[in-house]
Formats: structure tokens, sequence, C-alpha cells
């Protein structure tokens, strides 16, 4: 069987917080307890390690409140780093992301500066598909580009937008941008073996829904709407035979053992107050 996400690159939770709220789980009048943060940023590395995953640990970069999210750096595909265009409060990290990439001897692959990308947090490589979101924090444009690069089927979805309290679509006031809770799609989709996924379909517009639902050669797993949500349940790593994700998604985890995977779960509270979880705090560089 071929194993996927066997060696990932994390940094660290020293400057984690959420000072500046760029996404819908973000409250700038919520404290973080950046030490909680460090301790379970630790408790995920060991998960790693413990379910065979190669950990490459670098240190985080000074006095960025979303550095420790790693996943948004980029999309690696072979010896390719295809570069991402962070919001506004993010691009801090870009220059510090491009270096560790080139130092660890990949091709850097830029984005046009007008387009938007998130990295591996909105593009999910499974089998011969690449799922990649759009609106939110990954233009559409970007779309063939991937594809060329990647040399997979881009499968485009969109998650269903923030609304406020007249069912209006959300702009986030710090980015500008149209806010989501699955403004990734590692929030919405979680890729379990190249053949299967776990996804929650309340989180994709209808036709994205159909679209994914068209894949016939692709299992799934469907998640509810409240463990995706609320529990980050599809924000998580999985080497086709172990899979790393939060304490708090029970009928997740019941369905993933079923299909015969080990389920390692880890407790994750603090770093959640930064809209990211297991999956956004690992870049898969294989």
């Amino acid at each position: 069987m071929t194993k996927i996400n066997t060696r990932v690159l994390m940094s660290g939770a020293e400057f984690f917080g959420d000072y500046d709220a760029i996404n819908a789980y973000m409250d700038d009048h919520v404290p973080v307890d950046v030490n909680k943060a460090v301790e379970e940023h630790t408790a995920i590395r060991e998960a790693f390690s413990e379910a065979g995953i190669e950990v490459v640990k670098i240190e985080a970069p000074e006095r960025c409140q979303d550095g420790v999210y790693t996943a948004n750096w980029a999309l690696i595909s072979g010896n390719k780093a295809i570069m991402s265009n962070l919001p506004n409060k993010r691009l801090g990290e870009s220059p510090y992301a491009e270096k560790v990439l080139n130092d660890l001897g990949y091709e850097i692959v830029k984005i046009p500066e007008k387009l938007r990308f998130s990295g591996q947090g909105d593009a999910l490589p499974c089998g011969r598909y690449l799922f990649v979101g759009s609106e939110y924090r990954t233009s559409k444009e970007v779309w063939p580009l991937l594809a060329r690069e990647t040399g997979l089927e881009v499968v485009g979805v969109q998650a269903v937008p923030a609304l406020d309290e007249h069912e209006n679509p959300v702009i986030n006031p710090v980015t500008g941008w149209h806010d989501s809770f699955f403004y990734d799609l590692d929030l919405a989709i979680a890729v379990i073996k190249p053949d299967l996924i776990a996804w929650c379909p309340e989180a994709l517009t209808l036709e994205s829904q159909e679209r994914i639902r068209a894949l016939r050669d692709l299992d799934k797993i469907e998640v509810s709407l409240d463990e995706a949500m609320h529990a980050s349940a599809c924000n998580l790593v999985s080497t086709g035979e172990v899979v790393v994700m939060g304490n708090r998604a029970p009928n997740l985890q019941k369905a993933l053992e079923d299909k015969g995977l080990v389920v390692r779960t880890v407790d994750v509270t603090e770093l959640m107050k930064g809209g990211g979880f297991i999956r956004c705090t690992s870049l898969s560089l294989i």
C-alpha cells in the first residue's frame, strides 16, 4: 500500500496568537495561553513520530502569530514547492517559508502576486486528484497552474460562506476577504488514503457536493457538520495506515477504525483559537 504524509515540516508555537483575527474562528478578545499551545504542538509532533511520520522541525518565524501553521506555506509536489500568497497579516511568514524550503532543496514556484493561494491548506492531493478550494483563500485562476505543476486533475470546490445575522456573507474586517468557517479546504476534507477521503458535505456548496459525489473511484466517509466545525474533525493527518486526529470527533474516529485504520488522538483546544488544527501545523514534504 502507498503511504502518504510520511515526512512533514513543523515550526513552533512560541509566537502563537489571535490578536489579528483573520478568520471566522479567531476572536481577538479571547486570550491565548501560549504555553498551552506549545504543549499541544509538542503533543502533535510526538503523535506524528509515533505514527511513523518523520518530522522536520524548524524554528518558528519570529513575531508571526500564524507561523505555527506551516501547511499554508506551500504545496509540495515532487521537488517543487508551489509557494502561497497569504493574507495581509501573514505576509511576514513568506520570505522565511521560501528560505526554509529552498534550503531543503525544493525548486521554488511562485504564484502571481495578484492571486490568492493558501498552499496545502487549500490544495489536497489525493491519488490522481487535487482538491482545491476557492473564493476565500485561493483564487480560481490558480487552478490551471496547479494542474500544470502537479500533473494532477484539479477538483475545484467551494465551502459555504459565513453569514451574518441578516444571512449576508461576512467580510473579514482584517483581511477584507470573504470569510467561512471552512476558509481552508483542509477543514472540510481529509485525505485518508489515495482512494479514501473523509468529508463534510454540509461544509460545501451543493454544486461542490455533487462534484465530489461524482468521483466514483473514491471511497468516502461522511463527517457531521458538528464534528467538522466544533472538533476540526477533518483537519487530520493520515499515513494511509495511521491517522492522527483530535479527540473530540468520536463518530469519525469509529468510522476510520471500522475501515481498519489505527487512530491516535491528541487533545487540542488552544491552537483551535487560531482557526487551525493538526493538519494545519504540518506541511507534507512526502
